[in-house]
């Protein structure tokens, strides 16, 4: 069995564009593993006309390699689109149009391995390197293939969450004859239908995704009643403003991952905003539409109702004989509640990390913080031995550029470089004017005072 330097898990954008930026390397043999007939990125929200949040430069590659033959431009230019892309005069890409893009560049590279369903890897301690078995399914029934590899690279990415009354919702929806859909956005586009056909839906969730769902819906709206319900305060727009954008930077990545890790999830919450809010041309596009919907004292069926939380729900008979969904809504400021009758629910609340059980049989070597997850070293090794490595699974260590498309080839540039102990693609190490830390600063114990500062009042203040 040959040892590659690199097997990655899983082939999402993250693994995709490492595999590209890995491809001319001559020192780095590599291959990549999904359970998946090949590459799809959020199928069930390729809404028409929905652009992905950031610029085409947060490709695949350009970041870390602008000559690349694998860049979006290149794509373009090979289809026969660079031009009409120019003339749009559009920094953001159509989302169909990068999913198509990441399909290409996968059409291109050769180390990828399709229908691999990754169940485990384990340590072979006689030649300390790791053993990744995977099934395959074939007219012959499953066998397993395994790869010895230096390093592994997850890429496996997040899992659609449920807050537990809408996941209980949804398990009794399918049990149910008749009942409408319980879904969550990661499924809306096949379930669209369906939704429409209830009569009534409440999307439930903030961010991106449940303004687009909710927009999509809402040009039919009169033929079923369409509502919306966030427990955030607001409809919050994501801000584009370019000092804060520098928090999507090698600067900011080391000041948070130095955080300590209460305070990490603290600013976490607070951040979240930043890249899980709206963008404000949709905002504006619902008032538009809803304005324009409304012109002349036409009316539409809508509520939406902020900083409300669903706090519990179940199924009931309805008068029809159909089934209603009743969701128990509570106000955070007032703390009232309230009963809110529906008959579909689209769950538009977001994705989760977590640890995989396919590293079960590694578990003692995983480095682990105190509830369970991973622990990310500041240069994304999740391992004792720094040769297992993480792809967005490590939101809550490094912040914001976790999940960031543009920070993607940043953070492969340096994975390679613990591949192969040389900088194949130039990490910038500083790229932000403005500094997150104080200059000089010195730690602060616990009791509030820098070490070595006596606690007493200044001079005067007495």
């Amino acid at each position: 069995m040959s040892t590659y330097d690199v097997v990655g898990i899983g082939i999402g954008p993250f693994n995709l564009g490492l595999a590209a930026l890995a491809d001319p390397l001559e020192d780095v043999d590599a291959v990549f593993l999904d359970q998946r007939p090949g590459f799809s990125w959020h199928a069930g929200m390729m809404l028409e006309g929905a652009t992905i949040q950031v610029p085409f430069l947060a490709d695949l590659v350009t970041m870390a390699d602008p000559t690349s033959p694998y860049s979006f431009l290149a794509f373009l230019k090979e289809t026969g689109r660079l031009y009409p892309f120019y003339i749009r005069e559009s920094f953001y890409p159509l989302r169909a149009e990068y999913d198509e893009y990441c399909r290409w560049v996968a059409a291109r590279l050769d180390t990828l391995r399709w229908g691999r369903r990754v169940v485990a890897v384990e340590h072979d301690a006689a030649s300390d390197t790791y053993l990744v078995t995977a099934e395959v399914a074939d007219d012959d029934g499953v066998n397993r293939e395994q790869y010895r590899t230096r390093h592994v690279v997850l890429g496996v990415g997040t899992s659609p969450r449920l807050p537990s009354p809408l996941a209980d919702l949804a398990e009794e929806a399918a049990g149910t004859s008749g009942a409408g859909p319980v879904v969550h956005t990661a499924d809306y586009l096949s379930r669209r239908d369906a939704l429409q056909a209830s009569g009534a839906v409440t999307v439930v969730g903030s961010g991106q995704s449940a303004a687009e769902v909710y927009r999509d819906l809402l040009e039919d709206a009169g033929t079923y009643r369409l509502d919306w319900v966030t427990r955030s305060p607001r409809f919050f727009p994501m801000e584009y403003t370019k000092l804060t954008l520098e928090m999507t930077s090698p600067e900011y990545t080391a000041h948070f991952h130095g955080l300590p890790t209460e305070l990490r999830d603290l600013v976490g919450r607070e951040q979240r905003s930043l890249y899980k809010g709206i963008s404000g041309d949709l905002v504006d596009d619902i008032y538009d539409t809803l304005y324009r919907r409304t012109a002349l004292g036409r009316e539409v069926p809508t509520t939406l109702l902020t900083d409300t939380e669903v706090v519990a729900a179940r199924a009931e008979r309805a008068d029809d004989g159909g089934t209603e969904y009743v969701l128990t809504l509570r106000h955070g400021q007032l703390g009232t509640t309230a009963e809110h009758r529906t008959r579909a629910v689209v769950a538009a609340t977001g994705y989760a990390a977590g640890v995989p059980a396919l590293l079960d049989p590694v578990r003692d070597r995983l480095l682990l913080d105190d509830q369970g997850r991973f622990a990310a070293t500041q240069d994304y090794t999740v391992s004792s031995d720094a040769r297992i490595h993480t792809l967005n699974g490590e939101e809550h260590s490094h912040g914001i550029t976790a999940p960031d498309l543009g920070f993607g080839p940043w953070r492969n540039s340096v994975v390679l470089a613990k591949v192969t102990g040389r900088e194949p693609y130039p990490i910038e190490r500083r790229i932000a004017f403005q500094q997150f830390g104080l200059p000089g600063g010195m730690p602060v114990p616990d009791g509030g005072a820098p070490a070595g500062t006596a606690r007493t009042a200044p001079e005067g203040a007495r």
